[in-house]
């Protein structure tokens, strides 16, 4: 691309009086930038804001860089100076991946916390992690969580090793319902041998049996699909998710899920116009939306 520099050239351009941006995060410029670089996170909404604050003169020369140069950070950050009036703006190759390997000056803070996702075991934090649920019929959908109970992570190698959630559920809880009393009767016929009979089976479990790679950043979120066993209503199937995982500052882990889910595979069948004639208001789509959030810390 003709608006790259290599890592000498922006050398020389330093010695000329270009202005060196940083585009990743506060906390990526903190731990380690070029020397003398500023910092406007392209990921923030206020990014030309930012930009104007540190660079008031449009005609300057800027150099954007980013981590690694592997990804469309600091391109993006191009773009948007371009489009804002900048006239002479260009990104270093490599990043600072590049830079770093060059041996050219950086500013680097001292016991900088390790990036990725580090080996170990993680328990799950079942305050900060939730399940939440969508269900739908012809008309209207509902939504709402159901408590996590307890849950272990195991990451090796980077990725994830291990993984066992335990849903309680006789939390299921609706969000989307202000009258109280429809409220309840909602969350009683969710309990109900209708769908989930959680007086029969007050848990859920899901276990992780294997675990593929689809893309993968060290210094970010593994993303890949995730295989287990999903039992419910004591029937246990084997599912396959797409799942992201990724490190946090404190030294663990969040992790997160999205998916679709036939309830009548687990016995949960009211309403399933595959099994019933004739329902009326009483269908209901076999499909549930389920979204994991999970926080999870060393042990």
């Amino acid at each position: 691309m003709s608006h790259t520099l290599s890592s000498n050239q922006m050398m020389l351009s330093l010695q000329k009086g270009a202005v060196v941006i940083d585009v990743m995060t506060p906390e990526d410029y903190a731990a380690c930038h070029v020397a003398g670089a500023l910092n406007a996170c392209v990921y923030e909404i206020a990014f030309l804001d930012l930009i104007a604050e540190l660079v008031p003169d449009r005609n300057r020369e800027l150099i954007l860089y980013d981590a690694t140069g592997t990804t469309r950070s600091a391109e993006l950050a191009y773009e948007r100076l371009q489009q804002a009036g900048y006239a002479k703006v260009s990104v270093l190759a490599g990043g600072l991946a590049a830079w770093r390997r060059e041996g050219l000056p950086l500013e680097v803070k001292e016991k900088a916390a390790p990036l990725g996702l580090r080996d170990g075991a993680y328990r799950i934090d079942t305050e900060k992690s939730t399940l939440e649920w969508i269900g739908r019929n012809l008309n209207k959908r509902h939504y709402g969580r159901i408590g996590i109970k307890a849950g272990e992570l195991s990451i090796t190698d980077g990725k994830l090793s291990r993984g066992h959630i335990e849903l309680d559920m006789t939390s299921i809880s609706n969000l989307d319902l202000l009258d109280d009393g429809w409220r309840d009767v909602l969350i009683r016929h969710l309990k109900s041998d209708d769908f989930f009979a959680v007086d029969r089976f007050p848990t859920a479990s899901f276990t992780s049996t294997g675990w593929e790679t689809r893309e993968e950043n060290s210094l970010n979120a593994v993303k890949g699909i995730v295989t287990g066993e999903l039992k419910i209503r004591d029937v246990t199937r084997e599912i396959r998710i797409p799942a992201t995982i990724a490190p946090l500052d404190d030294g663990g882990i969040q992790a997160h899920a999205a998916f679709d889910l036939d309830r009548t595979l687990w016995n949960a069948c009211y309403g399933s116009c595959r099994l019933f004639e004739r329902l009326g208001m009483h269908f209901v789509d076999d499909l549930i939306s389920l979204e994991l959030f999970v926080v999870a810390g060393a042990w």
